[in-house]
């Protein structure tokens, strides 16, 4: 009898596969291949927070009985507090322009100073000046259009 079984794959599926081969296909030229990992991790992490974020933020400016700028409403639901200046939105507007690495490592210095127990963790380089700015904002472009939020609970009725 023949085995039908699928071998099991050692692959995880994303959902944004794609942009990561963009990514790096953007930066290939400007750095070496083992750096685009530095880069583009830095990125999708601070994607994720902002997006998770700004989801939980949507969610409590519709409460009446909370608050959206404090720190504690995110804390316990274990997502990151993103100050203003960190954020996505920041950091997508200066895309185009010579200063989107200086946006991304404010963004992750502000990120650790709300966030203590990621101090001095976070790569803040990305303003050095080997780095493509060009070739960054378009990496940046590419993750704008990801969401990368948190899986939302789901309740059986």
């Amino acid at each position: 009898m023949a085995n039908t079984k699928k071998k099991a794959s050692n692959k995880a599926d994303v959902g944004f596969e794609a942009e990561l081969w963009s990514a790096a296909d953007v930066l290939r030229g400007s750095m070496d291949a083992s750096e685009y990992k530095h880069v583009i991790l830095g990125l999708i992490f601070l994607k994720y927070i902002s997006d998770s974020f700004e989801a939980k933020r949507a969610e409590l400016l519709e409460d009446p009985y909370a608050d959206p700028d404090d720190k504690d409403e995110y804390i316990s639901e274990n997502i990151f507090f993103v100050p203003e200046g960190a954020r996505w939105d920041v950091i997508k507007n200066s895309a185009h322009t010579n200063s989107v690495g200086t946006a991304i490592d404010s963004a992750m210095e502000q990120i650790e100073k709300e966030n203590p127990k990621l101090k001095g963790v976070l790569p803040k380089n990305y303003a050095r000046p080997e780095m493509d700015q060009r070739r960054l904002g378009e990496v940046v472009d590419l993750f704008t259009n990801i969401k990368m939020m948190r899986p939302t609970k789901v309740t059986n009725s």
